[in-house]
C-alpha cells in the first residue's frame, strides 16, 4: 500500500486505499485522492507525481481566480478553455517534403475575455515546419500512397 505524505496543516499521513473519490471533479480538501492500482512501483510513482502536478496547477488557478475573478470557479475555467484546440495542417510540397503548420484556434469573444480578466496571453502561433518525404503525417498510411487532400 502506498503512503502519502501531505503537510497541510495538522494532516496525518494516510494510505490511499481510504481515501473516498472525489465525486465532484475537483480536489475540494487533501484527502480527495482515487486509489491507484499499478503492479510496479515506478509506475505508481509516476501516477502520483501527475496526480500531485494536476493538483498544483488546480490549486494554482484557483487562488489565481480568488484574486482576478472570484466569481469563477476552476472547472468553469478549464471547461472555457476546452474550447481552444490545436490542429496540424500538413501540406505535400513539389519536391515531397510536407510543410507542417501547428496552429491554435482563436479563442471566441466570452473565453478570450475570461483570460483578459486573468491576464492570461496565449502564445504566438508555431512556426511552421518542413519535414522530410520519410516522415508521413498522422492520417496517411504509407509513402505509395498519395494522401487524400480533399
Amino acid at each position: 500500500m502506498l503512503t502519502i505524505f501531505l503537510h497541510l496543516g495538522n494532516f496525518q499521513p494516510a494510505e490511499v486505499g481510504n481515501f473516498q473519490p472525489a465525486q465532484t471533479g475537483e480536489f475540494s480538501t487533501g484527502t480527495d485522492i482515487r486509489p491507484i492500482h499499478h503492479q510496479l512501483e515506478h509506475r505508481a510513482d509516476a501516477h502520483v507525481l501527475i496526480a500531485f502536478l494536476a493538483y498544483c496547477l488546480q490549486v494554482t488557478l484557483k487562488n489565481r481566480l480568488m484574486i482576478h475573478a472570484s466569481g469563477l470557479t476552476p472547472a468553469a475555467v478549464l471547461e472555457k478553455m476546452a474550447t481552444i484546440q490545436i490542429v496540424e495542417v500538413w501540406i505535400p510540397m513539389i519536391d515531397g517534403r510536407w510543410l507542417m503548420l501547428p496552429r491554435y484556434t482563436q479563442p471566441e469573444k466570452d473565453v478570450q475575455a475570461m483570460l483578459n480578466k486573468l491576464a492570461i496571453t496565449l502564445p504566438c502561433q508555431p512556426p511552421p515546419r518542413i519535414k522530410s518525404s520519410q516522415i508521413l503525417p498522422p492520417s496517411t498510411k504509407s509513402a505509395a500512397e498519395p494522401p487524400v487532400l480533399w
